[in-house]
């Protein structure tokens, strides 16, 4: 049997400015593992603090394997635009039990940092 879950929701989006601080740029990451041998139809729900919620948004978890969506690349969540220095948050439905995750790089200081968010999962 494959792990994972259905549902995963990450309430702390904030994509951090972009400053040349470094090698890396400030950005923020959603992972998902998916461990099955078929592919997982995985979509993606945005709620923001200030406007009407971003629903629908459909990209393809691979079978056995991890894919990465920069969350400021408007061509990962299918033109969708993630406005810097904006509150939001993630709502996460799988068609298969999948793991995700949540990370942020913040290069706005000079020690840059990495963060993980835990997310909650049904």
């Amino acid at each position: 049997m494959s792990g994972g879950k259905r549902v995963w929701y990450f309430a702390d989006g904030y994509l951090p400015e972009k400053v040349n601080n470094g090698p890396a740029e400030a950005h923020e990451a959603l992972m998902f593992f998916n461990t099955h041998e078929q592919d997982s139809e995985v979509t993606i729900d945005i709620y923001f603090s200030d406007r009407e919620p971003v629903k629908g948004i459909k990209v393809n978890a691979p079978a056995e394997r991890v894919i990465a969506l920069r969350l400021d690349h408007p061509e990962d969540l299918a033109g969708t635009v993630i406005p810097p220095l904006t509150q939001y948050a993630l709502r996460i439905t799988s068609e298969l039990p999948i793991v995700s995750q949540f990370g942020r790089v913040d290069t706005t200081q000079n020690a840059m940092s990495y963060y993980v968010g835990v997310g909650h999962a049904e």
